[in-house]
């Protein structure tokens, strides 16, 4: 069957099949044979899809077996902290300042990292080096918002927070290089993004995100952990509306 997705990924990425061939080091006429449903060696399919920034997954569902996915996943779970508290300063620093690519944050407050001033520099420093730099912040006036104050028993002050972090952040927001949007989405989980490294904050009824447990995970070729929230920031992403005086 042929490989439509590939042959998708190909024209998205403005590559010809010898283009992909020269860049993975393998004949054109074997690129061809991919599209027309061959199956690649599994090196062969991971340089494919990082190529194409996607996961050899989806190029290639039933490339892996069930356990080999569940092995894969399990290796993308780099740590757990019980509470956010506990999660190291050093590493907050470390996922962003390494980052070459991107760096997400998808919050509705997230003053965790708002009111450190020198992450604060890291996302400026990271965005005028090139890095994508988009920061989703709750809604202030969002019934969503409203309802994580409730539950956790603060009430309005979750919208101060948000506009809290937004004062903090107004630098950015002027200079224009990172992208801010607001959305309106119940969360389940907070999550920050250097890369293929990612923090989630996991939300828990009744408690603040400062209390509630953290995974610490790295992206891995087969793995799904990652790829699903790295898949639900975007979903979020595409939903939000642009902070007004910032890009997006």
């Amino acid at each position: 069957m042929r490989n439509e997705r590939l042959q998708a990924g190909l024209l998205e990425h403005g590559l010809t099949p010898s283009m992909l061939a020269d860049r993975i080091g393998v004949d054109h006429k074997t690129v061809e044979r991919w599209i027309a449903g061959r199956m690649p060696y599994r090196r062969l399919r991971y340089a494919v899809a990082a190529q194409l920034g996607v996961d050899e997954s989806y190029l290639w569902p039933d490339a892996l077996s069930r356990e080999q996915v569940s092995a894969a996943s399990d290796s993308e779970i780099v740590a757990v902290y019980p509470h956010r508290s506990e999660v190291p300063q050093a590493l907050w620093r470390r996922l962003f300042s390494t980052a070459e690519r991107e760096i997400g944050v998808l919050v509705y407050a997230g003053l965790v990292v708002s009111e450190d001033a020198p992450l604060r520099r890291i996302f400026a420093e990271r965005a005028s080096a090139g890095v994508r730099v988009r920061m989703l912040m709750g809604d202030p006036d969002s019934a969503q918002v409203a309802e994580r104050g409730a539950d956790e028993g603060i009430g309005e002050a979750m919208a101060l927070k948000v506009k809290n972090a937004l004062a903090l952040y107004r630098p950015l927001l002027s200079a224009g290089a990172v992208e801010f949007r607001f959305h309106q989405t119940i969360l389940y989980n907070s999550i920050y993004i250097g890369d293929d490294q990612l923090l989630v904050n996991t939300h828990v009824f009744g408690l603040s995100a400062a209390e509630a447990p953290v995974w610490h995970l790295r992206k891995v070729a087969g793995g799904e952990i990652a790829s699903t929230y790295l898949e639900s920031f975007e979903r979020v992403w595409e939903t939000g509306v642009p902070v007004k005086g910032a890009g997006g």
